[in-house]
Formats: C-alpha cells, structure tokens, sequence
C-alpha cells in the first residue's frame, strides 16, 4: 500500500510539473512587448513573393521571409501572412528561436485564380542583457499579381506594363477593397464606432509606419503601439480566433484585419470578416507613458 501511495505521489508530481512546464512554455511562447532596444538592429529583413509555374491543380508561389540580427537573441520568431484577394490564405511562422540571430522561412503555396497576393511580415527579438528585457522589431512586405486566364498567358507581375496587365490590376484591386469595404460596414453596423474618428488602415500597409509615425504619435510611441499591436494579433488571431461561443477558429480565409486608430488616441480596434461571415472585433488600450 505505501508502495502504490509512493508511486501515486510521484505521478501526481510529474503531474503537476509538466502542466507547470506547459504553461510557462506557454506563456513564455508568445509576443510581449518590451521597451526598444535602439542598440540592436536587424541586419536583413525581408519578404518575397515569387511566382513559380504551372502545375496540375493551378500554379505555385514561393512565399519566402527571415532577417537577420545584429547579435544572439534570447528569443528569435518572425511571423508572416499571406493574402490573396482580401482573404487570408496561409500562415507561416509558429516555431520559436532561442539564441539565434538568423531565421529563414519558406513555403510553397498552390492557387488557382487571378489574384493579387499581400505578404507582411513581422520580425521580433526579445533581448536579455544587463538584467534588463528590451525588444527590436521589423516589417517587411511583398506584393505580386498572376493573371490566370483562358484569355491570356499565365504570367505574374509587381508593376503593369501592358494595357491588359493594368486593367486586370484595376478589376482586382476594386475587388479587394468592395471586399474590406464590406467587412469595415459590417463591423460598423454591429459594433456603432463612428469611422469618422479613425484613422483607418489595413494590417498590410502596417509597413507604412516602420519609417514615418501614426498620425498624433511620436516614433517612440508608434513602437510601443505596433509592438503591443502585433502582439494581441498573435495570441488573438494568428493562433486562432476566439468566438463568442467559446470556440477558436481558424483565421484562414478571413478578411485582411483593418486597423481603426482613434483620433483621441486612447485605443485602436482591428477588424476582419471571418469565414464563416461572423465579425471579429479586437480592442487594445492605448497607455501613454510619462516619458512618451
């Protein structure tokens, strides 16, 4: 008997440290925003898109991203999404770093239609050094369109160049923004927020801001904001997306997240029509410290 109580006792044990292990790897895991490192700089920080060929079931992208720091980081993870027409198409990016200073990514992604593609991607670090936790981040981004017709050739392009190319680029680009118009009215009609007291911008123009501030910010505090930004968009949509009902949901297929900037600079929501039409609605308080 004390055997089986001995035995019990020391499963219990391993229980409970493996749940406590669990969790902190859990929490660890995860985007915190920390106060910037101006000292630690991203050497390379890139995203490409790049249209590949044919194939049985449509045609190929090669979606590429990773950067390059200045030094080892505690934790290293960069992060990347991948757009076509308006919608969410894929994810790259789950996996952490520790001690690294160099992350690649790389996925080939099949598709079938004339589309624009959006990929924007975020670089993070987390330093640890003279027993204080500071961060470094970076954007970065790529577009492509392919035309996929009976009509014309397969073929990809950034820039038009020929009439054809510029007039499809027209039809497409109408159709994403009726589409993130749509989610933006569906939000507003649920939700009541006056859009005439926002500064409004979708997730893929976030890159907008690495060189220039959000309207009424310092750069500091545009930092600070997009940090704090991406790391709700990490634990509340990139991992999954947590309904009304208690249920998480895949964020593929969903609209571009749109972000909604209060002029008075107290909070920002972000925004997106989910798969199955139901409205996502995230809210991050903005705190200006004394020193902002």
């Amino acid at each position: 008997m004390k055997k089986y109580l001995g035995f019990l006792t020391m499963f219990v044990l391993s229980l409970m440290i493996f749940s406590i292990f669990n969790q902190a790897k859990q929490v660890k895991e995860s985007f915190t925003y920390f106060p910037t490192n101006h000292d630690v700089l991203f050497q390379t920080a890139e995203t490409t898109l790049t249209f590949m060929n044919d194939t049985n079931k449509g045609y190929e992208l090669l979606w590429r991203t990773g950067s390059i720091l200045d030094r080892k980081a505690y934790l290293r993870q960069d992060i990347s999404l991948l757009f076509g027409n308006g919608k969410l198409v894929a994810l790259m990016g789950k996996d952490w770093k520790q001690n690294e200073d160099k992350i690649t990514l790389e996925s080939t992604v099949i598709q079938n239609e004339s589309a624009n593609y959006k990929a924007i991607s975020f670089h993070h670090s987390e330093i640890h050094e003279h027993e204080q936790i500071t961060s470094s981040q970076k954007h970065s981004h790529d577009e492509l369109y392919v035309l996929n017709s009976k009509y014309h050739p397969l073929h990809s392009f950034r820039l038009p160049v020929h009439q054809q190319d510029e007039e499809w680029k027209k039809l497409i680009d109408e159709y994403i923004q009726n589409k993130l118009d749509d989610s933006l009215k569906a939000a507003q009609k649920k939700f009541l927020f006056d859009q005439s007291q926002y500064t409004i911008f979708p997730l893929t123009k976030i890159y907008h801001y690495e060189e220039q501030p959000l309207p009424g910010f310092t750069e500091k505090e545009t930092k600070e904001i997009l940090g704090r930004l991406w790391e709700g968009l990490y634990k509340n949509y990139f991992l999954g997306i947590k309904k009304k009902d208690g249920t998480i949901t895949d964020p593929i297929d969903s609209t571009i997240p749109i972000i909604l900037l209060a002029k008075d600079q107290t909070h920002l929501y972000v925004t997106s029509k989910l798969k199955d039409g139901e409205i996502m609605l995230l809210k991050q308080r903005i705190v200006q410290t004394p020193d902002s």
